[in-house]
């Protein structure tokens, strides 16, 4: 079994100017990023290069419209590499911009065109919880078959990752706890993985272990206390990236995409609806597999027992940073329910064959209902 692969070369450096230094963004380059990262870190550099703004082709999540509309202003420039500066979805829009795009884009995730990469990517992500720089997964929502789904081939993995903890200290609190609680969703359905193995379960642990530390003393001390633990945080959300991009994610992700198209529900924060509610029915189906090793390491950190109740005292606890809401908060409908639970089934297999122990579609309607 494979191990553990790292597919993009890692850099990391304290600030944008010192990763400027080095990779000399100019008149080859696209720059791919929105304009309130562009004026502060940019601007002052005096970069001559190719520059779009994600934010005049849509707001929210990726979108095979959006990315059709990106790719069309693209022709517009001669280059040879795409610099991806930016949160989720500028990362996930430019690893399909990188391939050879057709006319219509929902194509490439349907698998009816083949992926074939002609740009170089570099990604510099502005968030702490994707992971996704060094990941082959790029999600969109399909808007022609309303659904969210994922692509994840060879061809979409970045060819280098940048990790700068300066981007993200004017990341608006809401959004650093929904990313970095993603992130932790990241390391713990990794470490739960049938795919896991010794590799990334040290990978799973280590970022489980930096991201709770740091939720401690934001807890305790207020959320302006995240500015000392960003190097922190955005190592931990790599660490976890690696984890999930060689083991998988699982139910969490697989359940939250149905809010996250329906009701344009950011990433981070639908996942986080799903999450305890996820393990609590790990727990009922085996309780006495690998899950106690996860329960463990939240009982040691929480100050808690490591039974059932771990999960109740964790919500309680991540409920301190960002509140849980009933799904119908969101919009969502009574026969929702049954509607989510077959497109969750029916298209998010890839997810659900991580987990850590199987779900029948019995299971999936439970938590939907229970959440609803």
């Amino acid at each position: 079994m494979l191990a553990l692969r790292v597919v993009p070369k890692v850099f990391y450096f304290e600030t944008f100017k010192e990763f400027n230094d080095e990779f000399k963004i100019g008149k080859r380059d696209l720059l791919v990023t929105n304009e309130w990262m562009y004026t502060p870190y940019v601007a002052p550099l005096n970069v001559e290069t190719n520059v779009i703004f994600q934010e005049k082709f849509g707001a929210g999540e990726p979108s095979d419209e959006m990315i059709d509309a990106m790719a069309l202003e693209m022709k517009k420039y001669d280059f040879d590499r795409i610099v991806a500066f930016g949160g989720g979805t500028i990362v996930d829009i430019c690893k399909v911009l990188a391939l050879d795009v057709p006319e219509k884009s929902v194509d490439l995730f349907t698998g009816a065109v083949a992926p074939k990469k002609i740009k170089e990517l570099v990604v510099v992500p502005t968030t702490c919880g994707t992971g996704s720089e060094v990941t082959n997964v790029a999600i969109a929502e399909l808007k022609s078959l309303h659904i969210k789904k994922g692509i994840a081939v060879d061809e979409t993995y970045a060819n280098v990752a940048v990790l700068v903890p300066e981007t993200i200290k004017g990341l608006p609190y809401k959004f650093f706890v929904t990313s970095s609680v993603d992130a932790l969703i990241h390391a713990i359905e990794s470490f739960l993985s049938p795919k896991a193995s010794e590799f990334t379960e040290m990978y799973s642990l280590k970022a489980i272990e930096m991201i709770m530390a740091g939720y401690k003393e934001i807890v305790e001390k207020g959320e302006e206390e995240r500015m000392k633990y960003l190097k922190e945080f955005v190592l931990a959300s790599c660490y976890a990236g690696i984890a999930f991009g060689n083991a998988g994610c699982a139910a969490v992700h697989a359940l939250s995409y149905s809010i996250g198209g329906a009701f344009h529900v950011a990433h981070g924060e639908a996942n986080y609806q799903f999450f305890t509610e996820v393990f609590k029915m790990y727990m009922k189906k085996n309780p006495d597999g690998k899950i106690k090793e996860a329960n463990k390491i939240f009982a040691d950190i929480l100050g808690c027992s490591d039974g059932p109740e771990v999960y109740d005292e964790l919500e309680k606890f991540l409920n301190k940073l960002i509140v849980k809401k009933p799904l119908r908060d969101y919009g969502m409908t009574e026969a929702q329910i049954d509607e989510f639970t077959k497109s969750t089934v029916d298209n998010q297999q890839r997810l659900l064959g991580n987990n850590y122990v199987p779900f029948s579609a019995e299971d999936i309607r439970e938590i939907f209902a229970s959440l609803y």
